[in-house]
């Protein structure tokens, strides 16, 4: 009978990681991406159903509660959560699951130790590494995502934050908690050890996030994922769950490449994002009193209707000011303005736009923007010369020639979307101030650009009604 349920565990393990992968595939197109959330859920809820038969389960009392209380709160925020708080809300979850996976890890330790148990014979020195894994990976994924969230949310500075001897603190304690992870294997009864090792990981997240600038905050996001996902791993090995296991890894491998292609973005390497690289580089370059005095031109709802009434292809770049000021709709609005006038409307979207992957996708989706008319700096990038006007909503760095045309610029080299080569550039932006690497944006006083200063929204709503006038 035994040997039956563990074929049956194991054969709906395995439909659930195919389930997984299928939905993970599918996750890469717009309009299959629901879908394939469906589909990665059922796979979730067949591992969850089948993993409830295991013997080593002790009460089910506990694990309902758990159900009743988690359901309850992921209802109430998928439906009070706004899309523009979805990156504080998919870092705060990143950190849940590192922090449950340390849980486990420890409650694991602690019940192997239990003298009324007596499975202290278990503890082998392959046991005693994965524990501490989770522990350590758990634990930094806990912490960091936490500081990641309070940035988002504005609870933490968004800025650099850097203080003497940071990186030989950092390098001191993660050589100290591997250290003590080979301790803790030749010495697995002492609980002391593992005790620190979890005090250490939540500081180490902190300390190594907290150097983060809010502009690489998408490849934190991603990095942190990741982490989530291959603490959930280690913690399959520590209690001997291969679905755990599976479905780690393919978190963990996904936000890796994740996190490389964020990189490969912004044209830096994951080492220089972890060190706040930008933030410094920008201050020294804020520091050094080089601005040069130029004419900035700037116009009104009115004059901004009259260009675009004459425009017959319009590119918009989002950005986060765009998702602050929850534009989305207003800009949907003015793509069907512009429709109803003859007018091409296309959205050309960086790969770091906004504070998570995807960011600006998800919110023109949720305001029914089609998926076709959304498109990729690489796909994109060649016909802003044939546009008649870059509509450059909240974005900043993004857009900045200085990543082409200045090589002492800290974003030297990142590609970015060549909004400069339209026949005009209209920017809507609150101020002239810097965006989140820091530094002065050159296409803000090119020959062609015109400043349309305001709330995005409210600057939007305003140009729609002039152009419904115009009509």
């Amino acid at each position: 009978m035994e040997m039956y349920k563990d074929i049956l565990v194991n054969t709906v393990y395995l439909i659930a990681s195919f389930l997984f992968i299928f939905g993970i595939k599918m996750l890469s197109s717009p309009t299959k991406a629901r879908k394939g959330n469906f589909y990665s859920a059922v796979g979730m809820f067949l591992a969850v159903v089948v993993t409830l038969l295991n013997e080593h389960i002790l009460t089910y009392e506990y694990i309902l509660i758990g159900i009743v209380i988690g359901s309850a709160i992921g209802s109430v925020l998928a439906l009070k959560v706004e899309m523009t708080a979805m990156p504080q809300m998919v870092g705060l979850l990143n950190g849940f699951g590192g922090g449950a996976s340390a849980l486990v890890g420890l409650t694991e330790y602690f019940q192997i130790l239990d003298p009324t148990v007596t499975r202290v014979e278990e503890f082998t020195i392959k046991m005693a590494i994965t524990i501490a894994l989770s522990i350590i990976i758990g634990g930094i994924t806990f912490t960091g995502s936490l500081v990641a969230f309070g940035k988002l949310q504005g609870i933490v500075s968004g800025n650099v934050i850097k203080f003497p001897l940071q990186h030989p603190l950092n390098l001191l304690l993660l050589v100290g908690v591997f250290g003590l992870m080979v301790v803790g294997a030749i010495y697995p009864t002492d609980q002391t050890i593992f005790l620190v090792i979890l005090g250490i990981s939540l500081l180490l997240g902190i300390l190594l996030v907290i150097p983060i600038g809010g502009a690489d905050m998408p490849v934190a996001i991603s990095l942190l994922n990741s982490y989530s996902g291959i603490a959930a791993s280690a913690t399959g090995f520590v209690i001997d769950n291969n679905m755990l296991i599976i479905a780690g890894a393919l978190v963990g491998a996904s936000g890796i490449i994740l996190t490389n292609i964020m990189c490969k973005a912004m044209n830096r390497s994951l080492l220089n994002v972890v060190m706040g690289g930008w933030g410094q580089n920008a201050a020294a370059e804020a520091s050094s009193g080089t601005k040069k005095e130029v004419i900035v031109k700037s116009i009104d709802s009115e004059e901004a209707a009259m260009i675009f009434s004459a425009a017959s292809s319009v590119m918009v770049i989002p950005g986060y000011g765009m998702a602050v000021a929850q534009a989305q709709h207003a800009v949907k609005e003015l793509m069907d303005v512009l429709n109803k006038k003859g007018c091409d409307v296309k959205f050309a979207i960086h790969p770091v736009a906004g504070r998570m992957p995807g960011h600006m996708n998800i919110l023109l989706a949720e305001s029914n923007v089609p998926y076709e008319k959304l498109y990729a700096l690489e796909d994109i990038n060649e016909e802003f010369t044939n546009t008649d006007i870059s509509l450059i909503i909240g974005a900043n760095d993004v857009v900045n020639p200085a990543a082409r045309n200045n090589p002492a610029s800290p974003i030297y080299g990142m590609p970015i979307l060549n909004a400069d080569h339209s026949k005009t550039v209209i920017i809507i932006k609150r101020s002239m101030a810097a965006g989140y690497a820091g530094i002065d944006n050159e296409l803000f006083y090119n020959q062609n650009t015109l400043m349309y200063f305001g709330d995005a929204k409210e600057a939007i709503n305003k140009l729609n009604n002039e152009l419904k006038n115009l009509s």
